[in-house]
């Protein structure tokens, strides 16, 4: 397992500034369509109201609770199904050739005090306290077959008290003409989102709406309140009706 700081991690990505959570963890395995094994979350995650002890971080960019899932074709949400799931970058991804997989969870430190910092900056009504953190990583992970490509996606989940919130961290993307979903659906599609860009040509590549934009003025980053009482996404802690972005660059 390779450990990177958050200033190597900016150089590695030769970005001004990096919205990246520390990558470290434990390493999946190097496998086409895989998935982690079931990983026992440290603390309870709430997901819109429905209570998850444990997670699988799937090699196609995207994250479920109840079983592993292999899915390289993304779905647009709303899916309308039976399934709970966060994909900050669901697409036909391939980590055999280069790129590893990464999860870690956090109960205390330095990165629990940036969670805090983070969560109260962009809602700052709600005076939160971060107490779990999971950080999943999709480290210059390549497309399928092997192509050499080197993109890099986060989804960071955070929980503290009765509040849960989702951050998706952007790295570099690299291009391609593969369609990608970024966002999340629920069972039913009783809350979904997509991030802007999905299924378009500027999902990829240096102009990746992913990475160049946000919706809490940090470039490269997305963050979501997800309680169960959260209608929509939010933004400074109000309801955004509909889910209408408000854009950065």
């Amino acid at each position: 397992i390779t450990f990177y700081s958050l200033k190597e991690i900016e150089l590695k990505l030769k970005t001004p500034f990096c919205p990246l959570y520390p990558i470290n963890g434990t390493a999946s395995s190097q496998s086409d369509d895989g998935s982690s094994p079931q990983i026992v979350l440290q603390r309870p995650f709430v997901y819109f109201g429905q209570r998850y002890n444990s997670i699988y971080v799937n090699h196609n960019g995207h994250l479920t609770f109840t079983v592993p899932y292999s899915s390289w074709t993304p779905q647009a949400f709303p899916m309308h199904g039976s399934l709970d799931i966060i994909a900050p970058f669901w697409t036909d991804l391939d980590n055999r050739g280069n790129g590893f997989v990464y999860y870690n969870q956090y109960t205390n430190g330095i990165v629990l005090q940036q969670a805090t910092q983070d969560i109260n900056s962009y809602f700052p009504s709600i005076n939160f306290n971060a107490e779990w953190v999971f950080v999943a990583t999709w480290y210059e992970v390549a497309y399928f077959p092997m192509t050499g490509t080197r993109t890099t996606v986060q989804a960071v989940l955070i929980s503290g008290g009765q509040h849960s919130f989702l951050l998706m961290n952007y790295g570099v993307i690299a291009l391609t003409t593969r369609p990608v979903q970024a966002g999340y659906d629920t069972t039913h599609s009783v809350h979904h989102l997509t991030i802007p860009g999905s299924f378009s040509s500027s999902a990829t590549g240096d102009n990746s709406t992913f990475s160049i934009s946000s919706n809490v003025n940090v470039t490269g980053r997305w963050a979501f309140n997800i309680n169960s009482r959260t209608r929509g996404c939010q933004y400074n802690g109000k309801y955004i009706c509909k889910c209408f972005f408000i854009f950065y660059h």
